[in-house]
This record gives C-alpha cells, structure tokens and sequence, in this order.
C-alpha cells in the first residue's frame, strides 16, 4: 500500500506499488485528481441519491415524463458550440477496451474515430487501468508498440490514424484504489482527470484535442456536473473554454427524456449524442421492469425497428440537429465469423441492414465492435449520406410523445431465449472477473451492457411470474434447474480442465443473487467489483 501526503492532504493508493504506478500517479497527476475530488465529489454523491429517489418513483408506478421546469430549454433557439474540424466526419466508429494491442489495431483499422473504453469493455482491474491509462499516452505521443509474445510480431501505428475519444466509466462506480480525504474517488473522474492531464499538450500539439465519450447519465443535472468538472479542468490546466469535447450516450430512459437539457448544459463542450442501445433497453427493463404492463420478450426479438427504440432514435436525431450536434448510431454486436461462409453471410448482411437503418434515418454515424465490419458499415453509409454529415437532415417530421418511448414491443419469451441470457451472463461475468471486460460469445462481442441485458431479462420474468410461450412456469425452481443445466453444459463445452480453471462458480453465484434479488441491483458491475483486484 502506498500512502501520499503532504501537509494539507491525504491520499492513499490501495495497491501494490509498482513502476507504472509511478509513472502514471505522479504527485501532480495526484494533485489534480485530488482536486476534482474535492470540488465535485460531494455533488456526485447527492446525484447518486437523486437518482435511487427517482427509481423508487419508477418502482412504484409512475412513468419518465418530459420536464415541465425545463420547457423553455426545449423550446430555445440556441445551438451547441461548433465541432471541431477532426470532428466533423464521423461516419464510422469503432470501440473496444484500452489493451495495448487493441489500441494499435483499432487506431490503424480505418475508421473515422477510436473509442478507447475504460466502462463497459474493460473490466476496472487496477493494472487494465493503469496500463490503459499508459497505452493512450503513449498512442498520443506516437511512440506505443506491442510485441506479440507468441510470433514476435511487432505492431505499430500508422502514419494516418483515427481520431482518439476516450469513455471513462460512470458516476455511479468508485475507484476503490484511490482514497482520498477518507473516501474513494470516483471512477469518472479518475478515467477523465488522468487522460487529460497527461494528454491535452501533446493532443494540441497535433492538432486535435482530448474528446470523450461520457456514459450512463440520467439526467440534465448530471450532465451539469460534467459540465462544472471540465470548466474546472480546463481553467485548472491553463486551456481555452471548448478544449475538451464530449459525445454524451444515450443509454439510461431517464435521459431520453432531456436530451435537449443534457445538449444545453454541456453546450460549451459536446459535439453529439450516441444511441447506447443496449444499455438503453437493460435501462428500460430496471426502471418500469417491475410492472407487468412493460415485461420484454426475448432480447432477440427487441430490435430497433420497435416502436419504443425507433421513436427513441428519431426523436435523438431531431434533437442533435436541431442543435447543431451529430447523432451518433449504436453498436453492431456482430462479429465475422470464421469457417462458415453461410452463417457468416448472414451475420453481415444483418448488419448492414443496421447501418442502412441508421443512415436512412439521419444518423451521422455509426459504431462498430470489429474492424471487419468498418467496410459495410461505411458503404452503407455512402449510399445514404452524399457529405461528412448528416446535420441537415432536420427530421421535422418526428413527433414523439411520452407514450412513444415507453410502448412495449410484443413478443415472446421463450425458455432458449432464458437459458441464452444465463449461459451469456455467466460467461461474461466470469471473464469479467479474470480481467476481460470484451467476450466474444456466440458470434456477438458482448460487454457490460449485454450481460446486464442477460441477468436484468432473468429478473424481470421471475418477479412477474412470467411464462414461456411454450407454457413453461419460470419461477425460482425453474431457473435454478435451467441454472444447473446450463453450468453443466458450459463445463462439458469447454472442458473440465479449462472449467475448474475458471471463476465459473464465482460468476453464476453473482449471476443467480442478481436475478434473485427482491430489488433489481443497480449494476452487476458494482458488487462485481468488489470481487476483484
């Protein structure tokens, strides 16, 4: 364990100390993260309560509705600041978690933009943070390289790459390491504060700037905290108003419902909005999931072309336009798949329906999880969209209500669309515990917000008592025998060895305590973390 101090403060690292600790928690490094902590940690904690109050509401009946306090915001001519040049043409976006290797190939791989991604690919182990925080560095300053251990294959960057965006993690998760003045440091500002220290002189000095991608937010008043948190930065590390740029995901209902106030608080800084959709149907199911009334089917069958998704999609990119914002598309879960031309063929063609959807709709761009998949994705595109963007695609024709965003989609629930989310959650559970936080599981890439599909659907359908529509009762009985059953064919899959190896009873006790509980947890990813180092 470390302990810093000085005369004034006390910050504590809870860690094994090491070179790269080092190198990246340098004292004015600490400093600076002390500071944010200081300024803004109590206003993330009563946010945090803001928003348990109006979950209860939620779980008690009432529905999300439009603001009537911030009528006027939604009603203002006022625009956002303009984008930056090496923003302007976003068309195709890959993401993916910040390992050394990842970085290179997703900075090389063509796409218009990188989203290295501290939250839902990376699991917050203390090394996948520090060496992340080390491999952006050193992708910034152009000197990163990886060496493959196994081939001694040597990767580099290219002399033209994608432009870097940076999502750190969200309000709601610590950063249990790092204690300062008695109390842990918020995952965020830990992720943000130690990319834009290290980075923001040899980002200007290549022309571009430290952009991020800021998650899970639920309300405007969130987005006014990051709002104060990057003035503050900016004012603190002597750079202009507008430096720092963000893309706010979508991907909570909650916020769904101000995304013209989210625009108007940041609108200093942010240059566009995502459809986070995953997160944003896991959202959907934990706020009004315990009502009959909104029980999903399967996931398979909660597609965009939904009424409630596709009104959420639309209403986003009226709203960006309008403002002079880009709207950002989701991610494509599909990866190639190798050595079977049939089911590889239609794995592609589903996505390029995605991003024909998208780009028919106005979005200015789109995500993708494999570099495979940047080709479809921007011929798509061409076809739709003649120049960089999309901004004047001003959808007047969108008029979405409250009712809109919260219709259910019909369909059913089946008991293989059960067992797929418990052999989807307890894998990916398991690999998160092992440090992955980006599982590639039945030809999808699933994170985070997947799994939190998987484990909240399997919630949902025990605390109703829902039924199959083959006529099967899913109560507790029945999902700790599908439970059983599933483990051990994950066993006999995967081979006893590799098995016992694994965290795999780690995993499906966490994965049955969440599905069980009487209230649904917030995120997995929370008592997740504690089971980690």
């Amino acid at each position: 364990m470390l302990n810093k101090e000085s005369d004034d403060s006390h910050i504590q690292i809870d860690a094994e100390d090491s070179d790269l600790g080092t190198e990246i928690l340098t004292p004015e490094a600490l400093d600076f993260l002390a500071g944010l902590h200081r300024r803004f940690n109590a206003e993330r904690l009563r946010l945090l309560a803001l928003r348990k109050a109006r979950m209860a509401g939620f779980r008690s009946g009432q529905l999300p509705d439009f603001l009537e306090e911030t009528k006027k915001v939604r009603e203002g001519q006022w625009r956002v600041r303009p984008t930056p040049l090496d923003l302007l043409e976003r068309t195709v976006e890959i993401t993916g978690p910040v390992d050394r290797k990842m970085v290179i190939n997703a900075l090389n791989s063509g796409a218009n933009a990188f989203m290295a991604d501290f939250e839902d690919s990376t699991s917050p182990t203390w090394v996948n943070q520090l060496e992340g925080q080390r491999n952006l560095r050193d992708a910034v300053d152009g000197t990163i390289e990886y060496v493959k251990p196994e081939t001694g294959k040597r990767y580099s960057l290219n002399e033209e790459t994608a432009v870097l965006l940076v999502r750190p993690r969200g309000w709601h998760l610590p950063e249990k390491h790092l204690v300062i003045d008695g109390t842990q440091l918020s995952g965020s500002l830990f992720d943000f504060g130690l990319y834009l220290f290290h980075n923001h002189a040899a980002l200007a000095a290549k022309g571009t700037g430290p952009y991020f991608y800021l998650p899970k937010l639920e309300s405007h008043l969130e987005a006014r905290l990051w709002n104060d948190v990057i003035d503050y930065s900016e004012d603190a590390l002597g750079l202009a108003r507008g430096t720092v740029r963000v893309t706010v995901l979508i991907e909570t209902l909650p916020a769904a419902f101000e995304m013209d106030e989210i625009l108007y608080e940041l609108r200093d800084h942010c240059v566009g909005l995502n459809c986070g959709r995953w997160d944003y149907i896991f959202s959907f199911i934990k706020c009004l999931g315990g009502n009959r009334g909104y029980l999903l089917p399967d996931r398979v069958d909660v597609t965009m072309d939904r009424h409630f998704l596709k009104s959420y999609v639309n209403l986003l990119i009226k709203t960006c336009h309008r403002r002079g914002a880009h709207a950002m598309g989701g991610m494509a879960a599909q990866i190639p798949i190798r050595g079977d031309e049939a089911a590889n063929e239609v794995a592609m063609a589903k996505v390029r329906a995605d991003k024909e959807r998208e780009a028919r709709a106005g979005h200015d761009g789109t995500w993708v999880a494999h570099p495979g998949l940047i080709g479809i994705a921007r011929e798509a595109f061409g076809e739709h969209m003649s120049g960089p963007n999309q901004l004047d695609v001003a959808r007047d024709d969108v008029k979405v209500t409250a009712k809109d965003l919260v219709r259910v989609p019909h369909g059913d629930i089946t008991q293989a669309g059960l067992r797929h989310n418990i052999r989807v959650g307890i894998q990916y559970i398991e690999a998160w515990l092992r440090g992955n936080g980006c599982v590639p599981l039945y030809n999808l890439m699933e994170d985070a917000a997947t799994a939190e599909i998987s484990r909240s659907q399997i919630w949902q359908c025990l605390r109703l008592g829902a039924s199959t529509s083959d006529g099967c009762e899913f109560d507790l009985q029945q999902f700790k025998k599908m439970l059983r059953e599933e483990m051990q064919g994950l066993e006999k899959d995967l081979g006893g060895q590799t098995f016992a190896a694994g965290k795999f009873d780690i995993a499906a006790n966490l994965f049955e305590k969440l599905s069980t509980g009487e209230e649904l947890e917030d995120f997995l990813t929370l008592p997740a973390y504690e089971l980690i180092d």
